[in-house]
């Protein structure tokens, strides 16, 4: 809105100008949202479900009874902010659905009483990973680059046909979104490492991707639209800001699947619009590690599983199990597979691992996982650009 009126605001006040500057839209985005989820917040959180906590899990009971699903509060702020900074972009408004889409699965998944199932929320994830894939590349081919490797196309890039590139980017999509899902699990950790993805992969898109001379001298694909790529990251980052300030542990709101799906596809669609799907590992080097090791460890007990053996958990780390048939006692363990028995040993995701076999704090899980990813990120980004 604001782009379309600074044209004619500026014949009445010439400082109305810098409303048609990226720029200023990008902290003004920022800014307005980042105050609304702060003082909306705490207003609003009455009305959201409340967290049911797990019953197998051990402290769930620090999160039982919190509102949660706090994601549609700071995502529709989020909606209303765009709606004013960011310019006209079919390209960009229906990546902006997809996103209110998978926000709004989650939120009803958090409000349901009983939850989705993994096969439901999967499918679900897939679809809006798919369409967004699809909107993102226009279903036409799209042009990637690598690290290490210069492609014939301009800006050093290599054309990737839309058959190939729509199921890679749909399951890459898929996998953020669970990545991010499964690391929200300690107040304030995954939103504060998303916080710092989009951070770097606003300033990045805009800043790099997005501005011509830059682009050409690190050979790196141009993106026109780089700009509009970070009105809407950094918008987004000033929403989860302000609903971090109510998150920083003890937490008083829980953002649910509602935030932390909305936060994984759209980490993954700012990726994927860099050109690099490697970039992922400088975004969020430490969201990758903690809930993608998760993954790998399901995945690899369920196909061994499919293979006939044993590969229940130990029923002694379980709190109050419903049913302690699913579990495994000391006897029954000895006899299971050394390598399921050393998986067992590791918790997933990693934070619970750090919690509760190396004793951090919540603090400490906080900080030393930030800590790490401020580290990691421009040493890593650095590392992909300059590698050509």
């Amino acid at each position: 809105m604001l782009p379309y009126l600074a044209p004619w605001l500026t014949r009445f006040w010439g400082p109305f100008r810098l409303f048609e500057s990226h720029l200023t839209l990008i902290c003004l985005g920022a800014g307005l949202c980042a105050f609304l989820a702060f003082f909306l917040l705490p207003r609003l959180w009455q009305f959201l479900p409340r967290d049911q906590g797990k019953p197998f899990v051990k402290n769930s009971e620090e999160a039982k009874g919190k509102p949660t699903g706090a994601g549609i509060i700071f995502v529709l702020l989020c909606l209303g902010c765009l709606a004013l900074v960011l310019p006209p972009s079919w390209k960009l408004w229906g990546i902006t659905g997809c996103l209110l889409v998978s926000m709004l699965t989650g939120f009803l998944d958090d409000a349901s009483e009983v939850s989705w199932s993994e096969l439901k929320k999967g499918l679900w994830d897939a679809l809006i990973a798919l369409i967004a894939a699809a909107i993102l590349c226009k279903g036409q081919d799209a042009v990637i680059w690598l690290p290490l490797f210069k492609g014939s196309q301009a800006g050093g890039g290599f054309l990737v046909p839309f058959w190939y590139y729509l199921p890679c980017a749909t399951a890459f999509l898929w996998l953020s979104i669970n990545v991010v899902n499964c690391s929200d699990g300690v107040d304030g950790m995954a939103g504060s490492l998303a916080l710092l993805g989009l951070c770097g992969l606003g300033a990045f898109l805009y800043g790099i991707a997005g501005h011509i001379t830059l682009a050409k001298y690190l050979l790196i694909p141009h993106n026109p639209e780089g700009a509009y790529w970070g009105i809407l990251i950094f918008t987004a980052a000033g929403g989860l800001a302000g609903y971090i300030w109510h998150n920083a542990n003890p937490s008083a709101v829980l953002m649910g699947d509602a935030g932390s799906r909305f936060l994984g596809l759209l980490i993954g669609l700012g990726v994927l619009a860099s050109g690099n799907p490697f970039l992922y590992l400088a975004a969020a080097p430490i969201l990758l590690f903690d809930g993608g090791i998760g993954l790998l460890k399901l995945s690899f007990l369920r196909s061994l599983k499919k293979l006939g053996c044993d590969v229940r958990a130990p029923l002694r780390n379980m709190v109050n199990p419903k049913n302690p048939a699913n579990f495994a006692s000391d006897e029954e363990v000895s006899r299971q597979l050394i390598l399921v028995r050393w998986i067992h040993r590791l918790r997933c995701p990693m934070h619970d691992h750090c919690r509760k076999n190396l004793g951090w704090s919540v603090t400490q899980v906080v900080m030393r996982f930030m800590l790490l990813q401020s580290l990691l990120m421009p040493l890593i980004l650095i590392l992909i650009i300059k590698l050509r």
